[in-house]
Order: C-alpha cells, then structure tokens, then sequence
C-alpha cells in the first residue's frame, strides 16, 4: 500500500487487480457512477461510531453533522448508537426524516434564527448550546410560547490555543463563538440563562477547533469548565450535571501523520475531569463529546480522472483533474495538505515523477495535492484517488463554474449504493428564474 495503510478505510486492500474498499474495485465504481465521486466505506464508518461510542461508556457521543450528514448515515449513527449535533434546519431535518429523536439530538450555532429555534423546541431537541445573549432572550421567548422550559448547555470560549490552523481555532477569546471566560460574559450569560423562564441550565459547553492532534488542549479546557461550574454552584448554589467538551481530533492526511486514537484519548481526557472536580468537590458530570472528522473523514476517499498532464521543465508538473475546488475546498480555506494515488491500472515498478494535482476551476489556488509523488507514465484517463476525503469535502461542496456536485457511493460486503445522487447540470439550473 503506498501511501500507508492508516490513511486508507479500513476495508482496503491493492493486490493485482487494483485498489478495492469494500470489495469493490475503484476502477469500476468509476466506471460505474463517473468521476469525481466520493467512495465511503460503510463499515468503517460504522465501527468508528462503534469505537467513540464504547471509548466513552456511560457518557454521550454526538456526531458532529457538518463533517457529512444525509440520510443513510443519520441511520446508521441512530442504529449504532450516537446522537447527532445540528447547527441548522437542513441538518436538523435531515436527522429528522432519518427517524432521529430529538433526545438524541443537541443544536449548535451562533446565529439560530427564532424559526429553527421553534422547530428545534417542537422536535423536543434534548440541548440548544446557546451562544449569545441576543439567542438567550430569543430562544427563552420561544420555548415560553409553547409552554416548555428547553434545557440547554452555555457555550464557553475557555481561552485555550489549540495549536491547528487559525481558520479553524475556535476555543480562544477572540471570535465569533460562544462566550469569553477571561472577560466575564461566561458568568454573566449563566446569570441570564437562569433568569430565563423559559430555560433551563444544565451544563456548560466548549469546542476548541478542528484538526487537533494533542490531547493536553482538552485537558486544560476541562480544568477551566470545572473551576466555572465550581463558581456556579457556589455563587448560584446551582450544581450543572452535564459537560460537553466538543469535537475537533484530528486525523492523517499525510504519510508522517500519526493521529489520536480514541482508545488512548478518552481515558485521559475522562481521567483530568474526574481529578478536576475531586478537587472543586463536585460529582463527575455527564460528559458529552462531538466527534466529526475523526469519524467520517479517514472512510472516505475521492476518485478523479486524470484530463490534462502539463510537464513545465525547471518548474512543476500539474495534472489536472475533472474536480477540484467544488468538491474540496479545504487547501483553498486553509492550506490542507492531500496525497493521491493511482488507483487503477498498475504497472509494476515504475519510476516516479513528484508533481501538483489541480482541479478544473478558474483559480490557481484550486489545488487538489500541492506536492505528491505518483508514477512517471501517468497518462490521460488514469484514475487518482484521494485518501482522508470524508470530513467537510461533500458538505462544503459548490457548484463553483456551474459544477455538479459530486455522488457520494457508499460500499459493504462487495456492494455499492448511491447514498448522495450526483447532481447533473440541469439540477444546477433548476433554480434559475428565466
């Protein structure tokens, strides 16, 4: 296997006939559906759920929709036992039509609009993380009208640096996101989510970042959210039973990569909770984490079809493929690095060229791998594949250039299915008003 195996959904194998994930040739879901497609393997999928979910034994676990959410996976995270983080009425309804309870269901955001906020409390949506005074005041005044008191968790921006890419830092006091610790408005938006008649505290809530590959970040914002829930019960006499310590581990996109395995993180991040609240003398609370990328993103990978090759002596080699940016806009966003393989016909040893794979677009920021080593009689038609693609590639993909966006194919037990069609041009005009 080249690139190593850990990048690769777990089903994969190479052998003569090319690369498989779930008994299926890559060649021929390529022929089969087209390219660029997204290939998930199912059964990675699932026992990655599988993992999180027995790692924190007696605690909760909520994936995170952003990564990649439709219908077929919103069923296999209630049939495996997860719950599901929304921040938005599509990702809300999709869960929704999935047959998702609300109990299994918590909402995120940091500008809910009163009518998602309205179909969140009518579902009966177990935890709205509030995030702002503006949405106190908003969601109390909604769950009122219908006679409820919604139980939420206050978003807590605790200060830690979570050493990942700026674009993606989300725990550090200046930002969007949730409420500052350092500068006061953590305490008093408990003070006003306790006057709310419509409300009722539960627990407190923080979310780092994205992409984190050290351990000791969590650690730290555990201590902080302990001491804050400490204050709370001795300044309200109000003991919060529920601690979600977000999402955000990260994964290998690169050979070199070695990331966190839940096995090894959650007894450690478990273990400081527990030591922070003997010392503040509090009861270890219900602890919630919100896994996304950590588990689609290694299930999945990309397949392209090679169009162009240009060789520029003393510069580069760009090979163009048919997708791009509209299918991964992460190394336009914030300098994500890829690698790539060939995936179809093989040759035996064969020497190397190191070149730039690009997409199609009228950028030249549209870099699908900025630096890969792929072999030195790659040709028009060849198939590439692109491991790590399953967190944020489809969920954040465009029509940029009028693109269709790509079908996501999800493969178990030598059988493929379309769980996401592919968009054709004319659904890309659909909504044009002639």
């Amino acid at each position: 296997m080249h690139p190593p195996q850990h990048l690769w959904p777990v089903t994969t194998t190479n052998g003569p006939e090319g690369m498989k994930i779930g008994g299926m040739l890559l060649s021929d879901l390529a022929q089969e559906f087209g390219t660029p497609a997204f290939v998930l393997d199912e059964e990675d999928f699932r026992g990655r759920c599988r993992s999180w979910r027995d790692a924190f034994s007696g605690h909760d676990v909520y994936y995170a929709g952003k990564a990649f959410l439709c219908h077929r996976v919103a069923t296999w995270l209630k049939e495996e036992g997860l719950g599901i983080d929304v921040c938005s009425a599509g990702e809300l309804r999709t869960a929704r039509r999935a047959g998702v309870p609300g109990a299994s269901l918590i909402f995120h955001g940091n500008n809910k609009s009163a009518a998602e906020l309205a179909e969140a409390v009518a579902h009966g949506v177990s935890l709205v993380v509030v995030d702002s005074e503006d949405e106190i005041s908003r969601l109390s005044a909604v769950a009122g009208s219908r006679g409820v008191r919604q139980q939420v968790l206050v978003r807590v921006t605790p200060g830690v640096e979570a050493h990942t890419h700026a674009h993606i830092t989300t725990g550090t006091d200046d930002q969007k996101f949730g409420f500052s610790l350092s500068t006061g408005s953590a305490h008093r938006a408990i003070s006003q989510v306790l006057a709310a008649p419509g409300l009722e505290l539960v627990g407190l809530h923080s979310h780092l970042g994205s992409q984190i590959l050290r351990p000791d970040v969590f650690e730290l914002a555990a201590d902080r959210l302990v001491g804050l829930m400490a204050d709370t019960a001795r300044t309200h006499g109000v003991l919060l039973r529920r601690l979600d310590l977000g999402g955000g581990l990260g994964i290998a996109y690169l050979p070199d990569e070695k990331p966190l395995d839940v096995r090894d993180f959650a007894p450690v991040v478990i273990d400081r909770v527990q030591k922070a609240c003997a010392e503040t003398g509090l009861p270890m609370p219900r602890l919630a984490v919100e896994p996304g990328r950590a588990i689609a993103g290694p299930t999945t990978v990309t397949l392209y079809t090679v169009g162009t090759i240009k060789r520029q002596p003393g510069l580069r080699t760009w090979v163009s493929v048919d997708g791009g940016l509209s299918d991964n806009m992460r190394p336009a966003l914030y300098d994500a690095s890829y690698t790539a393989v060939r995936a179809g016909r093989t040759t035996g040893r064969t020497a190397e060229e190191t070149v730039t794979v690009c997409g199609r677009h009228c950028e030249s920021g549209d870099i699908v791998v900025d630096s890969t080593t792929l072999p030195a009689d790659l040709a028009i038609g060849d198939l590439l594949a692109v491991p790590a693609s399953g967190a944020y590639h489809r969920s954040m993909a465009n029509n940029y250039n009028c693109q269709p966006r790509p079908p996501v194919i999800a493969v178990r037990n030598s059988t493929a299915r379309v769980i996401v069609r592919r968009e054709t041009v004319d659904d890309v005009l659909r909504l044009d008003v002639e």
